[in-house]
């Protein structure tokens, strides 16, 4: 199957997904989620048994396309905006959901939706240059899909102070946070083949029914937050903040905000 923006390779029982959009620091388009989502579709009925995602070039995933997010607003239609949060939230779910185990291994930036694919892996390793950060709120738009799995994964005190701040955090406090696994020094690729190669080592069956455990725990109470997450994420697009948040980060210029109230 071709892809139009990463690559796929099964190298005996793993498969890796690589982004390559480098000159749009891997930026998440409507073709990358549909590129996706058919990778994950190829991994899952392939004999791997192992996925690893990672970037090419400096960063790992730098977010929405915001060109292509800005284009979108442009159409004022409701649909259209509910159309495409539905798009990205089935790739984060089908992600978080994804029956076989998943290495992120994060070459760079991973910020906003891209900080979300890296952390939504079952491990996550990262780079010493690595960065993070759920930055929505510095361009008016909503961390609201990434908030359902968030708080999950840090707790609702540390995942308010990250959504409402949109602060870049390093790989030590991530790695504190509970959002990086490991700080690799050495290849980071090695490093993550030789994570698969232990998960490999391991029950076949065992490793299936653990990640269908994780799955199954919670999986209405997610499937009802996104659905709530969708709404917010596709009203918001209509406001004068998301508009200008755009406008300002893509001109490199600072955002004049609307007074609220």
């Amino acid at each position: 199957m071709g892809y139009h923006t990463l690559t796929f390779q099964i190298d005996g029982e793993i498969a890796t997904i690589a982004l390559t959009r480098p000159e749009k620091r891997n930026a998440i388009s409507a073709q990358m989620i549909g590129d996706m989502l058919a990778a994950l579709e190829q991994a899952e009925t392939s004999h791997a048994r192992v996925v690893i995602l990672t970037g090419s070039g400096k960063a790992f995933c730098a977010g929405i396309d915001l060109e292509e997010l800005r284009a979108l607003a442009t159409t004022h239609s409701l649909a259209k905006h509910l159309e495409d949060a539905r798009r990205i939230s089935k790739l984060f779910y089908r992600l978080y959901s994804f029956p076989k185990p998943v290495i992120a291994a994060v070459n760079g930036a991973a910020i906003a939706g891209g900080c979300g694919l890296a952390t939504l892996a079952d491990i996550t390793l990262c780079v010493p240059e690595a960065k993070f950060g759920y930055t929505e709120v510095r361009i008016g738009f909503l961390p609201a899909l990434v908030a359902v799995f968030l708080r999950r994964q840090v707790g609702e005190k540390q995942a308010r102070e990250l959504l409402l701040t949109g602060r870049f955090i390093d790989p030590d406090e991530a790695q504190r946070l509970g959002l990086v696994n490991e700080i690799v020094t050495t290849d980071l690729m090695e490093r993550a083949r030789e994570v698969a190669t232990t998960i490999l080592a391991c029950s076949p069956s065992s490793i299936l029914q653990t990640k269908r455990m994780f799955h199954l725990h919670d999986e209405r109470m997610i499937r009802a937050e996104l659905e709530l997450a969708i709404e917010a994420n596709a009203e918001i697009r209509s406001t004068e903040d998301f508009r200008e948040g755009v406008a300002a980060f893509l001109e490199k210029r600072p955002p004049r905000w609307a007074r609220q109230g």
